[in-house]
């Protein structure tokens, strides 16, 4: 297929590219850059310098690249960031999602797969988090990206423009060539892995008196080349849908940073914080539904296969991207 990855040199999205291209797709990428990295975007793609802002320009890449499918990561997703500006967050997350929307439709473009989140359930009444649980975020950055997910319930009803929304929490890991490098690093395993490589000189851990086993937070931590699969996984879907991922299965903070010690070798120092307002104690996605719709499975469940991939990048990227 003809795929159009916006936000493609993103984390995730420069991932996704080199996963489709490895599969014979024809690939191009459209970003604005101010999150993502030139250099995180595959040799073998083509780059459409763009922000979604601009919609005569992505107008204009579906048609000059004649593209089938979109697959949409460009958002903001600082949830604290959220709070502080929740205007930055609808209007580039809603208000420029919709300019792709109405450009796909103008076009001719039928099928999307879009980068949601979990943080649209909020304070979740039970885990894991299964697709019948209320959708309650309680940040901007969640209702922005659950209100996208309500428009394109619209869109697929009024255009038939067909979909597929993955929600989830913490991609982590690595491919061989790419990895994670946020201009502002708010994820535990990097800053973890940047303690390891004496970028840091210690760990931040915020609240150890949560009810859980050590009494940190405890999240789901899925390797970026499956989350990877799933959205390739998800272009062969015959309807739209919702799906939740996850591996069934969560970290603590304290369990993360002892499988680091154990990768790395390093000592790395940690500082206990107070909690961070909003911090639920446990936060596991349930993927049942995906793996029995679209036969997705999760083939990297072992921290430490996640954590070693990410360490062999960073210890060949030291400097991230570097721009």
């Amino acid at each position: 297929m003809k795929i159009l990855v916006v936000g493609g040199a993103g984390y995730v999205g420069s991932i996704c590219v080199e996963l489709l291209l490895d599969g014979a797709h024809e690939v191009a990428v459209f970003d604005n850059l101010t999150e993502g990295h030139r250099r995180a975007v595959d040799d073998r793609a083509a780059f459409i310098e763009g922000d979604l802002s601009d919609r005569e320009k992505i107008e204009a890449a579906l048609s000059s690249t004649r593209t089938e499918a979109v697959m949409h990561f460009a958002a903001n997703a600082l949830v604290g960031e959220s709070m502080r500006d929740p205007s930055k967050y609808f209007r580039n997350n809603v208000a420029s999602g919709l300019n792709l929307l109405d450009a796909m439709v103008a076009t001719g473009v039928q099928r999307l797969i879009f980068s949601s989140t979990c943080a649209i359930f909020g304070l979740p009444e039970r885990v894991p988090i299964d697709e019948t649980l209320p959708r309650r975020p309680i940040n901007p950055y969640g209702e922005s990206k659950l209100v996208f997910e309500k428009i394109l319930r619209w869109y697929d009803q009024i255009h038939g423009l067909r979909f597929v929304s993955l929600r989830y929490f913490n991609a982590a890991g690595a491919s061989a060539n790419f990895g994670e490098d946020h201009r502002v690093e708010t994820h535990l395993i990097p800053n973890v892995l940047k303690v390891a490589l004496g970028q840091k000189p210690r760990v931040e851990i915020y609240g150890t008196d949560y009810e859980t086993p050590d009494g940190t937070c405890v999240r789901d931590y899925i390797h970026i080349l499956d989350l990877a699969q799933a959205h390739i996984l998800a272009l062969d879907s015959p309807k739209s849908e919702f799906y939740n991922l996850g591996t069934g299965g969560g970290s603590s903070v304290r369990e993360v940073i002892d499988a680091a010690r154990k990768v790395t070798g390093a000592k790395i120092e940690t500082v206990e914080r107070p909690r961070r307002p909003g911090d639920p104690p446990r936060l596991i996605a349930a993927s049942e539904k995906i793996e029995r719709e679209l036969a997705w499975r999760p083939r990297f469940q072992s921290l430490e296969a996640i954590l070693e991939s990410a360490w062999k990048w960073h210890q060949k990227f030291p400097s991230g991207y570097g721009d």
